[in-house]
C-alpha cells in the first residue's frame, strides 16, 4: 500500500520538468548507470510511457526499452534524444 502512494506520488511529481530534471540530476551524482536509466524511465512513466516516448523521440520502442534496461548503455546522442523528447537537456557545470 505504502510503496503505491510512494510511486503515484513520485509520478505526480516527475510530470513538473523542474522536479524531472532534478530528479534525473540526482540519480546521475550518484554514479549508477542502473539508476540513472531507471530514473529516465521514471520520467517517462510519468509523461505518458514509453509507447509516446517512443512516438516523440522517433525510435524504435523496443530499442527504447533496451536501452533503458539495466544492462543498457546508450550512446550520449541516444541519451540526449531521448531527454529532448521528455523536454529536457544535458548539460555541463563546473565541479
Amino acid at each position: 500500500m505504502r510503496s503505491r502512494k510512494y510511486h503515484a506520488k513520485l509520478m505526480d511529481d516527475l510530470q513538473d520538468p523542474a522536479e524531472a530534471a532534478a530528479y534525473l540530476d540526482a540519480a546521475l551524482e550518484a554514479g549508477d548507470r542502473e539508476a540513472f536509466l531507471l530514473a529516465v524511465k521514471h520520467v517517462a512513466e510519468a509523461r505518458g510511457g514509453m509507447s509516446r516516448l517512443a512516438k516523440t523521440a522517433a525510435l524504435n520502442r523496443e530499442h527504447l526499452y533496451r536501452m533503458l534496461s539495466k544492462d543498457g548503455n546508450p550512446e550520449i546522442q541516444s541519451l540526449a534524444t531521448v531527454l529532448q523528447a521528455l523536454g529536457l537537456r544535458l548539460s555541463i557545470e563546473a565541479a
